[in-house]
C-alpha cells in the first residue's frame, strides 16, 4: 500500500502540474497574468527496520512567480509614460497651428504692414487702401480663429476629463471588488487566488494610465490613493471621481474626490497618467498661449487704431478705429471671473486697459479685504501689493472697477485681462477713405518770404484718444476752430532772432526766440476757439515744429490744418513704424518688443514645449519598456519553457502510473501466493 500511495501522490502532483502548464500556455496572452509554478513538498518519512523510508510527495502550493518590486517599478513608469504622451497628443497641434504659415498670425501680420507699406507708397491709390483693409479683416479672422482653435481644444481636455474619471470610477470599484473577493479566497483556502492577485495588479496598471496613484498594501488589500493621499479605495470600499465647473474659471472643468462624508478638488494635487498631462498641459501650455496671444491681439488692435487716431484720412477728417475697441463694454466685462462663493450682490468686476504695452501674460488672483480695499497676486506668484478700489490704480497695464451692488471681505475674483483678446477683435472699418494716411497739421511759408527760413512738418503734441468719445470730438472740433497759426519773425539782434505768434482771430498768443541757421525745435501752444471764434477758457492743444535756416524780418509761417492730405503719407509711415516698434511687454523695466516679436516668441515657447514634451515622451517610454522588460523576464509565459516543462511533467505523469502498475501487480502477486 505504501508503493501505491507514493504513485499515487506523484501521480496527482504531476497531474496538477501539468494542468498549471497547461493555463500558463493557455494565459500566454492575456494582460497581466503572471506565470504559475508548483511547490512540491516531500511527505513525512516512516521509520522501518531502522531506516527511514520516504512516503511521496505533496502539492504545496501553485505559486505565481511575481516581484513586488518590478510591478512597482512597471506601474510608476506606466503613469510618468501615459502623462507624458498625454501632453505630446495637445501641444504638438499647438505648436503646428502656431508655427504654420497658412494658421499662424506671423504670415498676415507681415502681410498687413507690407501693404500699409504699399499704401504709404501711394496714399491716393484707392486700390491699396482696400488692399490694406482686407488685409486687417484677414489678420482679425486669423486672430479669432486661433482662438476658436484654442477654445475647442479646452473643450476637448474637458470632455476627455469626463470620460476618464469614469474610467477611473469602472476601475476603482472593481479594485475593491477584488480586494473583497481575494480577501474572502485567502480566509477560506488558506492560499493566495492567483487570477485574482493578476487581475487586481493589471487593474492598478490600468488605473496608472489614466491618473498616478499611490498603492499601499493592508492585510492582503490594496489601499489606492492620489499623490497626496486622498483615497480612491479603502479595502473593499472605493470613492469616485467627478468633474465639474467648481472653480472661478467656468470654462474649465475641475476633478473631485466624493466619499460618503465630504467632497474635495483635487485638481492641483493630481498628477501622472492621462489626466495628469493634460492638466499639465492646461496649465503650463494652454492657458499662457491664450493670454500671450490676447495680449498681441490687444496691443495690435489698439496701437493701430490710436495711430490712425493722430491722422487725417482721405476726407480731410481726423482717423477713425480700424478694428474694435478694446474696451468694449462686452471685452470689460469678460476680463473678471467672480468666486461663486462670493457674498450675494457682490457682482463682478469690470477689467479696462489703460496701457496695452504694460499688459503681461498672466492672471491675477483679487481678494478684496474690505469693501473697498483689495490684495491682488499675480499667477506667477509676485505680489501686486494691495489697492483701494476709489481712485481705481492701475495694475500692468489695467484697472479695475466695481460692476455691482458693493463687496465684502473675503470675496474673491480672477482677473484675466488678456485671455479673450484674441476672439473679441474685429476690423470694424468698410471704407477705405477713413485711412487716416496723412499729418493732422500743414506748416506754408508765405510767399514773400525773403529769408532762408524753413518749418518742418508740424506734429501735435499730445496723442488724441481715439476712444475718447465725446471728448475726442470736442478736441478735434477746437483743433480745426483754431486753425491756422501764423509765425512772424523779427529782426536778428546779438545772435538771436524773435518771432510772434498769432491765432486765426490774428491775435497774438505768444513769443519766442530762435538761434538763426541752426535747427530750432519748437512747441507752439494754441488756446482752443469755437466755431464762433470765442476762446474756449481753460482749452488749449499744442504742436511741436523745428525751424531751420535764417527767416529774415516779416517772414511769415503759417500752420494749418491739413484738409487735403491725400497725398501727405506721415501718418502712414508712423503706422508702418509700428511694425518694429517695442509696443508689447513695456512694464517692470522691460524695455518692451514689437507685435512681430511678441508672436514669434510665443512661437518659440510653444515650440520649446513640444519639443521638450518629444524628448519626455521618448525618455519615459524608453523606460517603460525597459520595466515591462524586466517584469516579463521574471512573470511573463516564455512558451519554450513551457514546452519542455510540458514534457517533463509527461514523462513524469508516466513513470508515476508505472509505480503504480508496479504496485498492483506485487500486490497481486502476495494474494495470488496466499
Amino acid at each position: 500500500m505504501s508503493l501505491l500511495n507514493i504513485g499515487m501522490s506523484g501521480l496527482n502532483a504531476s497531474q496538477v502540474s501539468l494542468a498549471t502548464v497547461g493555463n500558463n500556455i493557455a494565459n500566454a496572452n492575456t494582460a497581466g497574468y503572471s506565470r504559475q509554478q508548483t511547490i512540491q513538498t516531500s511527505n513525512a518519512s516512516n521509520l522501518n527496520g531502522g531506516v527511514f523510508i520516504g512516503s511521496g510527495t505533496t502539492l504545496a502550493d501553485v505559486r505565481r512567480v511575481y516581484n513586488a518590486y518590478l510591478d512597482q517599478q512597471l506601474q510608476t513608469s506606466t503613469s510618468l509614460s501615459s502623462d507624458a504622451n498625454s501632453y505630446l497628443e495637445q501641444v504638438n497641434p499647438l505648436d503646428k497651428l502656431f508655427s504654420d504659415k497658412t494658421t499662424g498670425i506671423s504670415a498676415v501680420l507681415s502681410s498687413f504692414f507690407a501693404s500699409v507699406q504699399t499704401s504709404a507708397a501711394t496714399p491716393s491709390d484707392t486700390a491699396s487702401r482696400q488692399l490694406l483693409l482686407t488685409n486687417a479683416q484677414t489678420l482679425s479672422n486669423r486672430f479669432n480663429a486661433l482662438s476658436s482653435q484654442m477654445q475647442q481644444q479646452n473643450e476637448g481636455i474637458n470632455s476627455q476629463l469626463t470620460t476618464m474619471t469614469e474610467k477611473v470610477n469602472q476601475l476603482t470599484s472593481s479594485i475593491a471588488s477584488l480586494n473583497q473577493q481575494i480577501s474572502q479566497a485567502g480566509n477560506s483556502t488558506g492560499s493566495g487566488p492567483n487570477n485574482l492577485l493578476d487581475a487586481r495588479n493589471e487593474a492598478v496598471r490600468t488605473l496608472n494610465e489614466l491618473v498616478g496613484v499611490t498603492v499601499q498594501e493592508q492585510n492582503g488589500s490594496y489601499n489606492v490613493s492620489l499623490g497626496t493621499g486622498q483615497s480612491l479605495v479603502l479595502g473593499n470600499t472605493s470613492n469616485t471621481l467627478t468633474t465639474a465647473r467648481t472653480g472661478i474659471d467656468k470654462n474649465q472643468l475641475n476633478i473631485q474626490v466624493n466619499s460618503p462624508s465630504s467632497v474635495s478638488d483635487v485638481t492641483s494635487v493630481i498628477s501622472g497618467g492621462k489626466i495628469g498631462g493634460l492638466l499639465r498641459y492646461r496649465e503650463d501650455v494652454l492657458v499662457p498661449a491664450m493670454n500671450d496671444l490676447g495680449r498681441t491681439a490687444i496691443v495690435v488692435a489698439d496701437k493701430i487704431n490710436r495711430q490712425l487716431g493722430q491722422g487725417l484720412d482721405a476726407n480731410g477728417e481726423f482717423g477713425a478705429s480700424l478694428f474694435s475697441s478694446i474696451n468694449s463694454a462686452t471685452a470689460i466685462s469678460q476680463r473678471s471671473l467672480a468666486a461663486s462663493s462670493n457674498s450675494a450682490g457682490s457682482g463682478n468686476l469690470d477689467v479696462t486697459i489703460t496701457n496695452s504695452s504694460a499688459l503681461t501674460a498672466f492672471d491675477y488672483e483679487v481678494t478684496f479685504t474690505a469693501a473697498d480695499k483689495y490684495t491682488v497676486k499675480r499667477s506667477d506668484g509676485k505680489s501686486m501689493g494691495s489697492f483701494d478700489l476709489n481712485p481705481a490704480a492701475e495694475i500692468d497695464g489695467f484697472k479695475l472697477n466695481l460692476n455691482g451692488a458693493g463687496l465684502s471681505a473675503g470675496d474673491t475674483f480672477k482677473v484675466i485681462p488678456t485671455r479673450t483678446g484674441a476672439s473679441t477683435i474685429t476690423t470694424q472699418m468698410t471704407d477705405s477713405n477713413k485711412l487716416a494716411f496723412a499729418g493732422a497739421l500743414v506748416a506754408t511759408s508765405n510767399t514773400g518770404n525773403g529769408g532762408t527760413g524753413a518749418l518742418t512738418a508740424p506734429a501735435l503734441t499730445v496723442p488724441m484718444d481715439i476712444y475718447a468719445g465725446a471728448d475726442l470730438a470736442d478736441l478735434q472740433a477746437g483743433i480745426k476752430n483754431s486753425m491756422p497759426v501764423t509765425l512772424t519773425f523779427k529782426d536778428a539782434v546779438g545772435g538771436s532772432q524773435g518771432y510772434e505768434v498769432f491765432n486765426a482771430k490774428g491775435q497774438s498768443i505768444g513769443t519766442g526766440t530762435i538761434v538763426p541757421g541752426q535747427g530750432n525745435d519748437l512747441t507752439i501752444n494754441v488756446p482752443m476757439l469755437d466755431a464762433t471764434g470765442a476762446a474756449i477758457p481753460g482749452k488749449s492743444f499744442s504742436f511741436n515744429t523745428t525751424v531751420s535756416g535764417s527767416p529774415s524780418k516779416n517772414d511769415k509761417y503759417e500752420v494749418a490744418f491739413n484738409v487735403d492730405g491725400k497725398k501727405d503719407n506721415r501718418n502712414a509711415n508712423e503706422l508702418l513704424g509700428l511694425q518694429t516698434k517695442a509696443t508689447v511687454g513695456i512694464s517692470g523695466g522691460n524695455a518692451g518688443m514689437s507685435m512681430t516679436t511678441a508672436y514669434s516668441r510665443l512661437v518659440e515657447q510653444v515650440g520649446a514645449k513640444a519639443s521638450q514634451a518629444l524628448g519626455d515622451s521618448t525618455a519615459s517610454g524608453a523606460i517603460l519598456a525597459r520595466a515591462k522588460s524586466e517584469v516579463a523576464s521574471v512573470s511573463q509565459v516564455n512558451l519554450d519553457d513551457e514546452a519542455a516543462d510540458l514534457v517533463k511533467f509527461q514523462q513524469y505523469y508516466t513513470a508515476s502510473s508505472q509505480i503504480i502498475k508496479a504496485a498492483q501487480e506485487t500486490f497481486s502477486t502476495l494474494i495470488n501466493s496466499l
